[in-house]
């Protein structure tokens, strides 16, 4: 037994409610549907233990493997400008934790689906094991693989989300769009990026619109960089110290 030690208990759900209400007060929520899926997903339970007392702050957090999840106020942004609706089928590139991939899901319901992609296994088993304790593993499948790859075995999707930073919109992920979707992802050199809005017409032609400047990992892969090194020596070569 403990003397003079008093057990501390976060309350997570009365952060979560704060922390949603400052999102939508600074402009980053702007809809219902993401506003909900904020509120229900619980941010607690897709970080390493070490780090859950700050899940509630509007920053990035490190999940290991040199990966981090992102800032809420970007998980929100990034999912208002894609604009996923129920029933869609979407392709997520770059799982991590596994948590936009449940924003996703709890957006599109049980009628739609979401596939995420992963490049490193021990980062996909973290994330299917938080999806499946929080009950989005049925709406999340998680694939190991190259994401610059996409996914083609399902495409095409409604709409895509890419969660790591290339330095040219993949091809295949444009291929894998059905007309009428949406692709949302960070892309240009580093060590900023920036969010890139691309819209497929009928025609199989696209519409570019450029967002905010952003910061993420590199997209390692075939249509992203070919490794971490290639990422790093064009930090170097700008004079960016790491």
């Amino acid at each position: 037994m403990l003397i003079g030690f008093k057990a501390v208990t976060i309350d997570f759900s009365t952060r979560r409610f704060r922390l949603v209400a400052l999102l939508k007060e600074l402009g980053y929520i702007r809809s219902f549907k993401v506003e909900k899926a904020m509120l229900t997903v619980p941010r607690e339970l897709f970080v390493p233990e070490d780090v859950r007392e700050y899940v509630y702050d509007d920053r990035p957090l490190p999940i290991g493997y040199g990966q981090t999840i992102s800032a809420p106020s970007i998980v929100a942004h990034m999912t208002e400008l894609l604009d996923p609706m129920p029933g869609d089928k979407v392709l997520e590139i770059g799982t991590g934790s596994g948590y936009q991939a449940a924003i996703l899901a709890e957006i599109v319901g049980l009628e739609g689906c979401v596939w995420s992609i992963e490049r490193v296994p021990e980062l996909a088993e973290f994330a299917k094991r938080n999806l499946e304790r929080t009950g989005y593993l049925g709406r999340v499948k998680v694939v190991v693989g190259d994401g610059s790859l996409g996914y083609k075995p399902e495409a095409p999707y409604d709409r895509i989300m890419v969660t790591a930073a290339a330095p040219r919109i993949p091809e295949p992920l444009i291929e894998q769009l059905k007309p009428k979707g949406r692709l949302v992802a960070p892309i240009g050199p580093f060590p900023f990026q920036v969010l890139l809005v691309v819209d497929k017409m009928e025609d199989g032609s696209i519409e570019v619109r450029r967002d905010i400047e952003v910061v993420f990992v590199p997209l390692i892969g075939e249509y992203g960089w070919r490794d971490e090194k290639e990422a790093l020596e064009q930090l170097e070569e700008k004079g960016v110290i790491i």
